[in-house]
């Protein structure tokens, strides 16, 4: 038996196709580690592309025009959220239909079970680490929109790579990387800088602070502290006001205005960023101007600009990224969708992406580019479960957003239809990664890749160094701080890392033991060997996600209006240019 053949009883385990999946370990490692999931070994796999192009999948590979690329993702969609991937309760008849018409992924992976490390990693073909995005710490995505920290303007995006081959780019909807370093206006992270001719959308992410009585979404635990303390400086200096007022102590007036003064800086700190979040991170911009703030997810305007763009450069080579801000709470949906479904809210804002998804193929298909368009459909990472009913569900996989690698956080739908190349209604069980759908791309645009994606595996082996405290003992989630942490104290140390065979244990309830699986120790011997590869090829780079780069700055705030009195609407229409 031959040691390619002997790793793939390890289906779980087990995955071909990439070359970066690797764990965090307590001792030795640095703190990195913790974020990135997958362990890799091995010889090179040509991977997605490979899959899509051999004669099981494709009906005519002798094509004579490069594709157009219409890529859809949503935000915190569970794989058990779609019919199919086997829900039978909402309708997601035009999802379904792509699936029919073309090829659906099995076990399909994200790159990190958070949005702003995963969408680095679709963007670059690569580990969000590589590019400073990587995080174990407090802060794992960015948390105001006027932080400095983002994709950093020397990144390679899928994008920038498509323009130099003549493509239009255009990207509608959820950005989520970051927009200003330095200034109001140098837009340094935003879509324009990284490959996108046209930007349409929230430069940030769609959170429970944008809608009205949602509820808090950002560093609640901080903003109880910062209130606490302004209300205990606020007592302390009106207590010594009154005792020296009444005779009863003899207290400087300095300590009383010293009181005050921080007093109201703790105010200042807990009101200025945190109850006009709205105003500062909920906002729709259209290239580099912000269109309005705050936002009003319930009108069409992300459907109409997206149709619009289609419209515009039928005559292609043309890219859209479509990145839906549904179905991340706080749970919105058009007038049309509610009380749709029989799922409450969350299953009236899956019915809504798939009639968007409809809407997209009716204007492809009216427009007579279902030919010359490879549509492909996906999750940013697993359902947020902690939400209950109104987040996502995973199906029969372990976990949810925010779990390091419970399969749960990282296992997403991936459908791809491309009339006349992909033959229709086949499965690929391969595994395969958002990350893939880089080196896709670029190819079938006729673009070279670049040398530092570092895809050098074809055995890899998912571990768990460490797992998430759930709360409370015996749910599966952390419902007391309403996602995961990924550091101590709420994390447990596995030495030796946990090792499942997804194949036999889908839910990853039965790590692997000497006993049940003897070679495990070689298994682990080779994880150790992976890791220290992967160690060597990591080059320094800025770190994107420290505290000095997320937190709001007022001088980086994008504002329609005169800052700080920010504020503008766009009327629900579709004259709306697409530029």
């Amino acid at each position: 038996m031959t040691a390619a053949t002997e790793t793939n009883k390890f289906n779980a385990g087990w995955r071909s196709g990439r070359g970066e999946r690797f764990g965090g370990v307590d001792k030795g490692l640095s703190d990195w580690l913790g974020l990135l999931i997958q362990l890799c070994l091995c010889r090179f796999f040509a991977g997605l592309l490979v899959l899509l192009q051999s004669s099981s999948y494709v009906t005519r590979a002798d094509h004579d025009s490069r594709p157009n690329f219409v890529l859809m993702m949503v935000d915190d969609l569970g794989i058990g959220d779609i019919g199919c991937y086997g829900n039978d309760t909402i309708s997601t008849p035009n999802i379904d239909g792509l699936a029919a018409d073309g090829v659906r992924l099995t076990q399909h992976l994200a790159a990190a079970p958070l949005c702003t490390p995963s969408r680095t990693a679709f963007m670059t073909g690569r580990y969000a680490l590589r590019a400073g995005l990587g995080s174990t710490g407090r802060v794992q995505v960015i948390l105001f929109l006027a932080g400095s920290g983002g994709l950093l303007p020397n990144e390679t995006t899928f994008a920038k790579l498509l323009q130099k081959q003549g493509y239009t780019t255009g990207i509608v909807g959820k950005w989520h990387l970051g927009v200003n370093c330095e200034s109001r206006n140098d837009h340094c992270h935003h879509p324009n800088n990284h490959g996108f001719d046209f930007f349409y959308g929230l430069p940030f992410t769609n959170f429970n602070d944008c809608k009205p009585g949602a509820g808090k979404g950002v560093l609640v635990d901080v903003q109880e502290t910062l209130w606490q303390i302004s209300v205990l400086l606020t007592l302390a200096s009106l207590t010594l006001l009154a005792a020296r007022a009444s005779g009863l102590l003899r207290v400087s007036w300095t300590l009383v205005a010293f009181l005050a003064a921080m007093s109201l800086l703790s105010f200042a700190a807990w009101f200025v960023p945190f109850e006009l979040l709205r105003t500062w991170n909920c906002i729709i911009m259209r290239n580099g101007e912000v269109v309005e703030q705050p936002l009003k997810l319930e009108t069409l305007n992300m459907i109409n600009n997206h149709v619009i763009y289609v419209v515009r450069h039928k005559d292609g080579p043309f890219l859209l990224f479509l990145s839906l801000a549904h179905v991340h709470t706080p749970l919105f949906v058009s007038e049309g969708f509610t009380g749709k479904s029989k799922h409450g809210l969350y299953g009236d804002n899956v019915e809504e992406v798939d009639w968007m998804v409809g809407k997209m193929m009716e204007t492809i298909a009216r427009l007579g580019l279902s030919e010359k368009t490879m549509m492909y459909f996906t999750s940013d990472h697993g359902g947020h479960i902690e939400e209950g009913p109104k987040g996502g569900w995973n199906g029969i996989y372990r976990g949810g957003k925010a779990m390091g690698g419970w399969e749960g956080g990282i296992r997403v739908p991936g459908i791809f239809r491309w009339p006349g190349r992909l033959n229709p209604g086949r499965e690929v069980a391969e595994p395969t990664s958002l990350m893939d759908v880089f080196p896709t791309v670029v190819k079938l645009a006729g673009g070279a890749l670049p040398e530092d994606r570092y895809n050098t595996s074809e055995s890899i082996f998912k571990v768990h160094f460490f797992t998430p405290n759930f709360s409370p003992a015996g749910a599966v989630g952390c419902y007391h701080t309403g996602v995961c942490m990924c550091h101590r104290p709420f994390v447990t140390y596995h030495n030796p890392p946990l090792v499942f065979e997804l194949s036999r244990d889908p839910s990853e309830s039965r790590p692997l033991s000497p006993d049940t699986e003897p070679r495990l120790a070689e298994v682990l011997e080779r994880v150790k060997r992976a890791v220290t590869e992967h160690r060597r090829t990591l080059a320094p780079v800025e770190k994107q996600l420290t505290w000095t780069k997320v937190l709001w700055k007022p001088w980086l705030q994008p504002c329609c209006g005169t800052f700080p009195f920010c504020s503008c609407e766009e009327s629900n229409h579709t004259s709306a240019a697409a530029e």
